[in-house]
């Protein structure tokens, strides 16, 4: 029986992943290899009957520049008694890619070691994704798929901008990111939204809806002290992951409740709720100031992936074969500013708790500091004029709410 190299994808999608399947099929199969791809994840792989897809040269070419995933995806994670090596033998497996996040990647770690047991000799190789940039890989490079995201966020972007413009409305923005602002940061950025809002800019206070309000207030107050009556407030999603859950469940937005008690964050648009509670500040305020919400979120993962992803998948793709012949396993494939392969481990990420902690936006750094300074809000030189606004201008002071004095 040839030897083969069995493909799943966990967690959700991001451009991509069509190409590195793509490019690890083509590279494997022209060494004699089979190349097999697991639908559904980790679920599929352990299944009474998986559903497989086996790859040639025609299939594998015929999706390395699409967007989505033509292995059907899952966020099935086994736990150890779940675990069986049918399959691992059936096809005669070698090799196991597994393309997703940490929590993929660490219970390839686990399935690994339990294959060793059971005395099969099967190699396993990462290869990360996400949109969120979010992933500590070296020299700060991105995470696959991020580029292209951002590259149509900023497309959508510009025209709620434009909108914005032509119906001098006001627009929230609320972009994916669950533990880090690199998504909403570049498109905000990219579009010259006058205001964003990512979590990264609370190092220094809490988050709590009041303040997040209050800054877009600010630069609704700032643009028309200016004559401008239009704007885009970008708030990244990520501010809802480090805000106490008492200040969610007593936000008066009726949120559905896990088994845990726990807000169901995923069932809500996060930019109906920011857009939801400016509404109600500004008439509180008297302020007669139209405002819309706009998600940003799943039109961005399955994109099909621009030159930039394209050109780092296809690496990584092959990346995955040169670590294979090294005799490289339970790594994560990467390529460091020189594009040069290198193997990463997950120990290499993990703290002393075995959690991977995210790469949050660097705050300090000049890019960021810059493009915050750049925005529009009310500074102390301001607080006379925006008394026509509101009594209490000092409250709406950015840099104060953030506690940057």
């Amino acid at each position: 029986m040839k030897k083969s190299v069995a493909i799943i994808c966990g967690g959700g999608p991001a451009p991509g992943i069509n190409t590195v399947i793509s490019t690890i099929a083509k590279t494997f199969i022209k060494e004699g290899y089979d190349v097999i791809g697991v639908h559904r994840g980790y679920k599929g792989l352990f299944s009474d009957k998986p559903d497989v897809q086996k790859f040639n040269f025609a299939l594998a070419d015929k999706i390395f520049s699409r967007g989505g995933s033509t292995l059907v995806m899952s966020r099935f994670k086994p736990k150890d008694s779940d675990f069986r090596s049918d399959f691992f033998k059936s096809y005669n497996v070698k090799l196991l890619v597994t393309i997703g996040g940490d929590d993929t990647a660490s219970t390839a770690s686990r399935l690994t070691k339990y294959l060793v047991s059971k005395k099969l000799d099967v190699a396993h190789i990462h290869v990360p994704k996400t949109i969120d940039n979010d992933l500590p890989l070296p020299d700060r490079n991105p995470t696959f798929g991020f580029h292209t995201a951002k590259d149509e966020g900023v497309r959508i972007g510009t025209t709620v901008y434009e909108d914005a413009r032509t119906s001098e409305n006001w627009f929230v923005v609320a972009a994916m990111g669950r533990s880090a602002g690199h998504l909403a940061f570049g498109i905000a950025s990219a579009c010259h939204f006058p205001m964003m809002i990512i979590p990264e800019m609370f190092n220094k206070t809490n988050i709590t809806f009041e303040k997040l309000i209050n800054m877009i207030i600010s630069s609704i107050i700032k643009s028309k002290i200016r004559g401008i009556e239009y704007g885009v407030a970008m708030v990244s999603e990520g501010v809802f992951h480090f805000m106490d859950e008492d200040e969610i469940k007593n936000s008066g937005i009726n949120f559905t409740y896990d088994d845990h008690g726990h807000p169901e964050l995923g069932n809500v648009s996060k930019s109906h709720i920011f857009n939801y509670l400016l509404q109600l500040k500004l008439k509180e305020l008297g302020l007669d100031i139209k405002s819309r919400p706009v998600e940003m979120g799943y039109e961005l993962r399955c994109c099909d992936p621009i030159a930039f992803d394209l050109t780092l998948c296809t690496l990584l793709g092959i990346g995955v074969k040169k670590l294979f012949d090294e005799g490289a396993t339970g790594c994560i494939v990467s390529a460091n500013s020189n594009g040069d392969i290198v193997p990463l481990f997950l120990k290499d990420f993990e703290d002393e708790n075995g959690k991977v902690q995210p790469r949050l936006v660097d705050i300090e750094s000049d890019m960021a500091q810059l493009f915050i300074d750049h925005m529009i809000f009310i500074r102390p030189k301001d607080y006379d004029e925006a008394k026509k606004y509101v009594a209490n201008p000092e409250d709406y002071d950015v840099k104060k709410i953030l506690n940057w004095n």
